[in-house]
């Protein structure tokens, strides 16, 4: 285990998943060109080692690679989460074998705890605030400015009770003062509510650049009210190491690279954004809670860690990926029916949930899937699909074909209108707020194919469909078509009449979707459908009835996933900036 970022910088060097830059690069758009480019290549993580404007290094990408975690984790996520699973079973319930084939992991439990230390690191120098000398990023173009993708944001509630450790974007208002982009649903917003409510300020402490088991748990979807920095000891086998923080009452990590300790006061908001987040578009601008920076404490020789997100391949990726090995064995202690849960990050995470299960009795897997909807951040999944578990949920393919064979429309359709929703989900009726939609797909199995059989020769919807530029069919069961812009209104129409021909009928589900989808990279077509459309103004059905107060759905499913007005554009980068970094791209001895 590594106790410190430029420990597992080192360590990543030496495996050869590290390359340093040494020439001057500019932290607006270029880093983010290169970084992202690296990233879907596949490529090492990256030491910017002069970075105009700024006397720190910046690293990038340093988790971006199932080699890299595991060189972080000390074993592969998986692992840590097959060896939870394993305990769970075996203290279920206890017995003297269970605790000693457990011995190794409940000794790491002893680890659930922070140590207190003077001796840290992260306080050798302290200074006032000058975010102006940090290599902050401008990520995209349209970025209301520039942005601290890594933080990791420290608050705890009233008295000193229930420490969070949350990861929140910072936008920079001036030498002294950011915006905190706390969403619904995270610790840290809920801290700051409660403190409002006192007319109160609260303290927020937030390390860049720790170690990375600590780095990685502010991403963790653990209960409401435990701490992330205790549990991280779980996970490396030793306890977290804080200092009490320069001017607040409340520790700090001590060995991070540096540490920007403030209030927010209550009342307090400013505009915050827009930022090209992680759905593949700029988030809108709106109203946040402003941090007030009083000190800056940071070691002598600091390392300045950051993240770029934006349409999908990044970082993220992997970052979630990881969450989802680990804690999946923990849901499954409630509901033992489920086998599997996947999030698909093509779609943010938060747009496609999958769950697969073994159903005890007929609609258990709609009972679950409303449960799920109900916890913690998986209750911001916009679309469940619940499958039986014989079907891979990590497998979008997969998936298709569980609907195929097991989904009828007028069974297994639930529409839920009016709920909240991630806060970077852009396709509701407003900030927050959306809808979801289960479909289940684990009833009898259907005739599949059905009456008629899927024709030997697909039908062509281009026929009598001047608009539809494109299409694709995947696993017979969903029709992708694509579309340029035009008028309101244009694809709902063009959508309607597909989902009305007969030589369709075939078909479970159709969408369509806008000209920048490739249709033919499966990676572009989820990341096109999940995040442009809202169930309850964007889902239809060939026909639509009303048995009492219960609408019975019929025929295909039609998904417009088209861009709309009022939809934020998606991320593109500045033309000049990809010239650059192309004539560049020799100086920086990455390959």
């Amino acid at each position: 285990m590594h106790d410190n970022l430029q420990e597992y910088l080192e360590a990543l060097e030496q495996a050869g998943e590290l390359r340093r830059v040494r020439v001057e690069v500019d932290p607006e758009l270029e880093i983010t060109e290169i970084a992202t480019r690296v990233v879907k290549a596949r490529g090492p993580a990256l030491l910017f080692e002069r970075v105009k404007g700024s006397p720190y290094p910046l690293a990038i990408n340093v988790f971006a690679s199932a080699r890299r975690l595991e060189i972080a984790f000390g074993r592969t996520p998986e692992e840590i989460g097959q060896e939870i699973a394993e305990t769970i079973v075996r203290l279920n319930p206890p017995s003297l074998k269970g605790l000693w084939q457990s011995r190794h992991f409940l000794w790491r439990a002893t680890h659930m705890r922070v140590k207190r230390t003077h001796n840290a690191p992260s306080q050798e120098v302290i200074e006032d605030p000058d975010l102006d000398r940090l290599p902050i990023l401008k990520s995209w173009p349209g970025d209301g400015g520039r942005f601290i993708t890594f933080p990791l944001i420290i608050t705890t509630g009233k008295g000193g009770r229930e420490r969070n450790l949350g990861l929140y974007r910072m936008h920079v208002y001036s030498k002294r003062e950011t915006g905190l982009h706390w969403q619904i649903q995270k610790g840290g917003g809920f801290h700051y509510h409660q403190a409002e409510a006192r007319g109160e300020p609260l303290e927020v402490a937030v390390a860049i650049g720790a170690d990375p088991i600590l780095t990685m748990a502010a991403m963790w979807p653990l209960p409401e009210g435990l701490d992330e920095v205790a549990f991280s000891g779980l996970i490396r086998g030793r306890p977290a190491r804080m200092t009490r923080a320069a001017s607040l009452s409340m520790d700090v990590p001590a060995d991070a690279e540096m540490v920007l300790e403030g209030i927010v006061p209550p009342g307090a908001r400013r505009l915050e954004g827009p930022f090209g987040d992680h759905y593949g578009h700029y988030s809108h601008a709106a109203d946040f809670p402003v941090f007030q920076i009083k000190k800056i404490t940071r070691r002598k020789n600091p390392v300045y860690l950051a993240a770029v997100v934006g349409k999908p391949p990044q970082e993220d990726m992997y970052l979630g990926n990881s969450v989802q090995e680990i804690f999946t064995p923990l849901a499954r202690m409630t509901r033992p029916e489920i086998r599997d849960l996947w999030s698909f990050y093509e779609g943010g995470f938060h747009t496609l949930l999958a769950v697969s299960m073994e159903s005890r009795y007929k609609k258990e897997g709609l009972k679950s899937a409303l449960s799920l909807l109900g916890e913690g951040q998986l209750s911001l999944s916009k679309a469940v699909v619940v499958v039986n578990h014989e079907t891979n949920a990590r497998d979008f393919r997969s998936l298709l074909r569980a609907i195929g064979q097991r989904f009828k429309p007028s069974r297994d359709f639930l529409l839920l209108p009016g709920t909240s929703m991630d806060t970077l989900d852009f396709a509701g009726h407003g900030l927050n707020l959306g809808s979801k939609m289960i479909i289940d797909a684990t009833g009898d199995l259907g005739p599949f194919p059905p009456p008629g059989g899927v024709p030997s020769q697909l039908p062509d919807p281009h026929e009598g469909e001047p608009e539809a530029l494109a299409h694709a069919y995947l696993e017979s069961t969903l029709l992708v078509v694509k579309t340029g812009r035009g008028e309101p209104g244009r694809a709902r129409k063009l959508l309607d009449r597909l989902l009305h021909r007969p030589e369709l009928g075939f078909l479970k589900l159709i969408a369509v979707v806008s000209e920048d989808v490739d249709i033919q990279d499966l990676e572009s077509v989820v990341w096109g459908i999940f995040t442009r459309f809202d169930p309850a103004l964007d889902v239809t059905f060939r026909t639509c009835e009303l048995r009492g107060a219960a609408p019975i759905y019929n025929g295909p499913m039609g998904i417009d996933s088209t861009m709309k007005p009022g939809y934020p554009e998606p991320l593109v980068m500045d033309p000049h900036i990809i010239d650059r970094v192309n004539r560049r791209w020799g100086e920086y001895g990455i390959e």
